[in-house]
């Protein structure tokens, strides 16, 4: 399968019911993971992003079409206010949501401490949470948007049902949805580079 020139791969699709919602919970690395998300992952799928991306012209309006969510991120009342109301419109027109915990893109390839807000309204409304791992991203997004043909991939985890886990629980559940996403990457990153054994796994 192809994103223009760029090749990518999906696995563990197999894990997930087609006909289900889930909140998808990824790493973030360049600006193709948008695309390979939705190319990726047959659902309809919507954004939880900072609000300054509302402002930005037609792109901000595209996404108010398409219903996704935005969230002040500066303001944690406002943003709990946002996350409220999320929460109400996914229950009145249920779909799956894309989040990125780090709440900013990593530029090396770690796995950047995890906000919390996205998954505990995961908790909240007992969806289930899909950790995915996007890889390959950051090295075929080189400097000044120029594109290379580094193959991409997209795995999915073990899908964590969220209905039964408790608000003081939540640390351990954000802990845990980090390390699977890390042990999805490591995944990925020793089979590309078991070759170049002086090279270290990134996390």
């Amino acid at each position: 399968m192809k994103i223009g020139v760029i090749n990518y791969s999906v696995h563990g699709l197999d894990k997930l019911r087609k006909n289900s919602n889930y909140i998808f919970a990824s790493n973030h690395e360049s600006a193709l993971d948008i695309l390979l998300v939705f190319a990726g992952l047959p659902y309809h799928i919507v954004f939880i992003s900072k609000i300054e991306l509302k402002r930005i012209p037609l792109f901000g309006l595209a996404m108010i079409a398409g219903r996704h969510f935005f969230v002040d991120r500066s303001n944690h009342k406002k943003s709990m206010e946002s996350l409220a109301k999320a929460k109400y419109s996914m229950e009145k027109n249920p779909r799956s949501i894309i989040i990125y915990p780090e709440g900013t893109r990593s530029f090396d390839g770690s796995i950047l401490p995890f906000k919390k807000g996205g998954l505990i309204m995961a908790m909240n409304m007992g969806i289930t949470v899909v950790p995915v791992a996007m890889c390959g991203t950051r090295e075929a997004m080189k400097k000044g948007f120029k594109l290379s043909k580094y193959p991409l991939e997209l795995r999915i985890g073990e899908p964590i049902e969220t209905s039964k886990i408790k608000y003081e629980q939540r640390n351990e559940f954000v802990d845990e949805v980090r390390n699977s996403i890390i042990k999805l990457k490591s995944e990925w990153y020793i089979k590309n580079h078991q070759n170049n054994p002086n090279e270290t796994t990134q996390n």
